[in-house]
């Protein structure tokens, strides 16, 4: 009996679809009961905030149509940042609030953003992600199995050590320096004469305590989240060389299973997260609120602030990566870039 309704359903679908009759939208694939959503850092961070939030808009916006779960540390990969774009267009990974460093060696062009001393504020932040080049980069994507959504913010990156003062390139020379596992950044650290090695985050804290390193480059709010006042990042430099911007994305796959109307609450929840998650990141760094500067400061932490002439003089130093690599990433995405970023 069960198998004869069951032909009768299939053989009923069938005739809808010849007569031009749209089916209803639960024909499509099945929901999950649960999508899974990657991020490097959990909710003490700004990062691993906007995607808890972006999850939490989801499910109420949907009225738990769609639940996802979040998943920090990269835990769906092994904590291993630079497979995660991979795994998220495999379909291990639904979801994910990505960071563009940790995508670019599968992304070329996202390599823009680690250009060193390209943007020098938050408005050339919001020129390239809200404006030209940000839409070709959702172009990009979109043609690599993923549906990008929304841009979130990970925030400057500022570099810190154990040892002394930084104030000139000369200071970095013969530092050991924890980057992230990008070639830019190899390249960036090595031209200041300085002693670069690649590890995730989770081996990053660990090696700052034991002096495996003596220091790293992260934005403020993932400085003092992590605490690492506490493994002897006792000199931090405000230098704001490269910036990192976050991608709130779905596989693509996954966002085609979806109804046009949970597609369009899902993109909604994420433009809201995204907005709420940039200005957690901005927050107590700037001029007229720099209490987070100030929290930093009180643990401890000697805070070099770099005048302009100063900076500059980092810019010179690493001119020939920034011309190397604007060519790997596309000359005329850099001089749109370059534009934009005058024009704002």
């Amino acid at each position: 009996m069960q198998k004869r309704r069951f032909t009768a359903l299939i053989a009923g679908l069938f005739a809808s679809a010849a007569l031009g009759f749209s089916l209803p939208a639960t024909a499509a694939a099945p929901y999950k009961d649960e999508y899974k959503l990657s991020t490097v850092l959990g909710e003490a961070f700004p990062w691993g905030w906007g995607a808890k939030r972006w999850a939490d808009l989801v499910a109420e916006k949907t009225e738990g149509r769609i639940k996802i779960k979040v998943y920090p540390g990269t835990s769906l990969v092994s904590g291993d940042q630079t497979k995660e774009f991979t795994a998220l267009r495999q379909g291990i990974i639904d979801m994910a609030v990505g960071s563009t460093i940790n995508w670019s060696p599968q992304v070329r062009e996202l390599n823009l953003f680690a250009l060193p001393f390209l943007m020098p504020d938050h408005k050339a932040i919001d020129a390239l992600t809200q404006g030209r080049v940000g839409k070709k980069m959702f172009d990009l994507l979109g043609e690599r199995d993923v549906v990008p959504l929304a841009w979130g913010e990970n925030g400057f990156r500022e570099v810190s050590n154990s040892k002394k003062p930084i104030r000139t390139p000369e200071d970095l020379k013969g530092m050991k320096m924890r980057v992230v596992g990008s070639p830019l950044f190899l390249a960036t650290f090595n031209a200041l004469g300085a002693n670069p090695t690649q590890m995730s985050w989770a081996d990053a804290q660990p090696a700052m305590a034991t002096g495996a390193v003596d220091g790293q480059e992260n934005p403020l709010a993932v400085f003092n989240a992590a605490k690492l006042h506490t493994v002897g990042q006792k000199h931090l430099t405000l230098w704001g060389y490269v910036a990192d911007p976050l991608i709130f994305v779905v596989n693509k796959n996954v966002w085609n299973s979806w109804t046009a109307q949970d597609q369009a609450l899902v993109r909604e929840a994420a433009l809201q997260a995204a907005k709420e998650e940039v200005a957690r990141a901005r927050a107590g760094i700037s001029a007229g609120d720099d209490a987070l500067l100030k929290e930093i400061e009180a643990n401890g932490v000697s805070v070099v602030r770099l005048s302009d002439a100063e900076r500059d003089a980092f810019r010179k130093a690493t001119s020939g990566v920034y011309k190397e690599w604007a060519d790997r990433v596309g000359a005329d995405l850099v001089k749109q870039a370059e534009e934009d970023i005058a024009k704002r």
